[in-house]
């Protein structure tokens, strides 16, 4: 008796957010930890299906670097990082668009089909609607007056997104999954870092709302202990403090990016949570750290 009694109170507890986010995109970043499992990948599949019923409009960027490190292994090339990023040269970039464009991609489109949902993936080449162009990156040496150029390789920094195609596929009632690959001016392929995409494709487009998926609860304190409801000011402090550091750093900045730029809330969640993303959007307490603009 007490489990049907839960039902109708967890209806009635996300009834004022579907409400409130009727109409209101959703951009959700997917990978990592919550790709790991049948188990996790058809409740984040059933997620975005039930987003879209209610008359939300999530759009999924999905990652894929554990997926690209393997098939590089069983090629026999070796998967070179610098300060965190992917060194891709024309080889590699070829594998990043076979794993990322083909193989990750039609699976969550295949997930969320076979799960009754109408999903639709397109890598940022298609309608050429992530314009961008090699990044350059450099690295202070001690030694030197002036920083060291690393070339990288085909690893891209956005310059433009159209959202054209994106839009028709949302006013088509489609769920757009995208793959985080961008084009050059002269049609070379990039490999973008998918929660830049993310992040960037939720301001373009004014979302109410980023997620990011992570393998963490969230942002913790020195106790790690669970911060939730953060301004922008917060967490520039928390940065600051050496309390967000190492690979919570470049979600972070992509968050407070997103926050200045438009996007309401930002949510760093669990992505080893069953539901996890239902549970943020439409539950009082949530699973997860909730950015917000200064004057939510």
């Amino acid at each position: 008796m007490q489990k049907k009694l839960d039902i109708p109170r967890v209806l009635i507890e996300a009834l004022p957010y579907i409400q409130k986010f009727q109409g209101k995109t959703i951009v959700v970043k997917y990978g990592g930890n919550a790709m790991a499992s049948d188990t996790l990948q058809n409740s984040f599949a059933r997620d975005i299906i039930l987003m879209k019923h209610v008359g939300i409009n999530p759009i999924v960027v999905h990652g894929g670097g554990p997926q690209i490190g393997n098939l590089l292994e069983r090629l026999g090339k070796e998967s070179k990082f610098v300060s965190g990023i992917r060194v891709t040269d024309e080889e590699t970039m070829d594998i990043v668009q076979m794993v990322l464009g083909g193989l990750v991609n039609k699976q969550i489109v295949t997930l969320i089909n076979k799960n009754g949902g109408r999903a639709i993936g397109l890598t940022g080449k298609d309608g050429n609607f992530i314009h961008a162009k090699k990044m350059v990156f450099s690295k202070d040496d001690p030694g030197m007056n002036t920083a060291e150029i690393i070339d990288i390789g085909h690893v891209g920094e956005i310059t433009h997104i159209d959202p054209n195609i994106i839009e028709m596929l949302v006013n088509s009632d489609f769920i757009p999954v995208v793959a985080p690959i961008g084009v050059g001016r002269e049609g070379q392929s990039y490999n973008i870092n998918a929660d830049t995409v993310a992040g960037r494709l939720a301001e373009v487009l004014q979302a109410e709302k980023l997620l990011l998926l992570t393998n963490t609860p969230g942002i913790l304190d020195r106790q790690n202990k669970l911060l939730t409801g953060l301004s922008a000011m917060d967490v520039k402090g928390l940065i600051h403090d050496g309390v967000i550091y190492g690979g919570m750093l470049p979600k972070v900045q992509c968050a407070l990016s997103a926050i200045e730029n438009g996007v309401n809330t930002v949510h760093i969640i669990d992505g080893r949570v069953e539901h996890a993303t239902l549970l943020e959007i439409f539950t009082v307490k949530g699973v997860g750290t909730l950015l917000k603009r200064a004057s939510e």
